[in-house]
């Protein structure tokens, strides 16, 4: 259930991000979702694109410096509080949500949301329990 994030170290200085992304699209590597997080000095680029392994390998090839992470991407009701209401869930039954994003698509008529859990597992049983499904990563890499 788990999908492959690449986090990648970037010096925030100018071209830095374009090197990145051309590195990318000159392999055809697609990105699904992303989100930035910086710094003065860096900052953190969150990727989960349809060729994790080879955008991997591209980018330490090109000397950036990368980590893989597994999270959980999610469907959630696409209204006012679906969000909200996932989190209270995870909350309630002590699973820690350390960062979310979202997804640049759509299942249906539901919103996709990528999770960061202390406790992936656990949290995709309470989860299916109360009607929420994950997405399976062949699904979010093909979308």
């Amino acid at each position: 259930m788990a999908v492959t994030q690449i986090s990648v170290f970037l010096e925030n200085k100018s071209g830095r991000l374009a090197e990145l992304t051309e590195i990318l699209a000159e392999a055809s590597i697609n990105i699904r979702a992303l989100s930035v997080a910086e710094t003065v000095d860096y900052g953190v680029l969150r990727l989960i694109v349809d060729k994790p392994d080879l955008a991997c390998e591209r980018l330490r090839q090109a000397g950036f410096t990368i980590t893989e992470t597994q999270v959980l991407a999610l469907e959630i009701p696409d209204r006012p509080g679906g969000l909200a209401d996932v989190i209270r869930l995870l909350s309630n039954a002590g699973i820690n949500v350390e960062y979310v994003y979202a997804f640049v698509g759509k299942a249906k008529d539901n919103a996709i949301v990528v999770l960061r859990l202390e406790e992936i597992d656990q949290a995709v049983k309470l989860l299916k329990k109360h009607g929420l499904e994950a997405v399976p990563a062949e699904n979010i890499y093909r979308m």
